[in-house]
């Protein structure tokens, strides 16, 4: 008999979250998943998360954009954004065709632009919940209301009091207590905290004697950062209450497995489907073969099994 695989990522709450698995793509390398559902059964999925939705079109940054580096990947694409007009009136209404929650992830200037996308998301049809994009690294400013607490804090507030969706904060790695962050944000009403956005690097191009990007830095993902992103999802799942989506270097089963032990309840695969667009639908075949190998009736079973015991 088949591994019950369902999950929840907003227990309790009057609009609920319920996936029939725990695999989803990561923001940013499903595009709106158009053409993704030509590659595969999207409806397959726990959910489909879409790329960044800003209040007003973005261009992004300069090419080049991606820059390879061992075992990972470094991207400035800026948030290109066909803007909010567009994704209510383009892509809201293929998601609401499909079979699948559709959460989206949405990213402001400042802490208001999240209430206002909020509530601008809010009952429209194919749209299921909201992740906020707090930590981009790849925008001026991008990472100053993800890495404080209290702006964080405020961005989650503002989101929370002007819409019935459920609310997933995303965090960034690149500040020194992620779980006094995921705290602030649970306290003001997150539905579940998703661990991670891409770690800030570097890579050089030797011939030019330049950084290869045209901002220097990028977002750091990929494999590279797994273990890393382990850590995160270890900690937080320990500090908070809610649910905690782990983001971060899955590219199979076993990595999706890790993740659950360590804490999170459901899983995000991103930079793995570059190289391969039926990446998310590999790691979840994979996992329900390695709930089935193992005897494991209920994928609930394993969620957090690695965290300490109780004293």
């Amino acid at each position: 008999m088949a591994a019950n695989l369902a999950v929840e990522l907003a227990p309790g709450r009057k609009t609920g979250l319920g996936l029939r698995n725990p695999v989803m793509p990561a923001s940013g390398t499903f595009s709106w998943g158009l053409e993704f559902a030509r590659q595969f059964d999207v409806n397959r999925l726990g959910a489909i998360v879409s790329k960044a939705v800003t209040p007003l079109p973005r261009a992004g940054n300069a090419q080049p954009r991606v820059a390879e580096t061992p075992l990972g990947m470094l991207n400035s694409i800026g948030l290109q954004s066909l803007g909010l007009d567009r994704v209510v009136a383009e892509m809201a209404p293929i998601w609401a065709g499909w079979d699948v929650p559709a959460i989206v992830n949405v990213a402001g200037d400042a802490v208001g632009d999240y209430g206002d996308l909020a509530a601008a998301l809010d009952g429209v049809p194919g749209v299921a919940a909201l992740e906020l994009n707090i930590s981009c690294p790849n925008v001026d400013d991008g990472l100053e209301i993800g890495q404080n607490a209290l702006a964080a804090a405020r961005a989650t507030r503002a989101a929370v009091r002007r819409t019935e969706l459920p609310v997933i904060v995303k965090l960034t790695p690149n500040v020194q207590s992620p779980t006094e962050v995921a705290i602030a944000c649970a306290e003001e009403g997150a539905a579940a905290i998703c661990a991670i956005n891409t770690v800030l690097g570097l890579a050089i191009d030797t011939a030019a004697r330049r950084p290869v990007l045209p901002r220097a830095t990028g977002g750091l993902s990929g494999p590279a950062i797994k273990p890393i992103a382990l850590r995160f999802v270890y900690e937080v799942a320990q500090a908070v209450s809610v649910p905690v989506v782990g983001c971060g270097g899955i590219r199979s089963g076993l990595d999706a497995v890790e993740f659950l032990m360590a804490g999170a309840t459901a899983v995000q695969v991103g930079t793995a489907s570059f190289a391969n667009p039926r990446a998310p639908l590999d790691v979840l075949e994979e996992l329900e073969g390695w709930l089935d190998g193992h005897a494991v009736a209920d994928v609930n079973e394993i969620i957090g099994c690695a965290q300490p015991l109780p004293a």
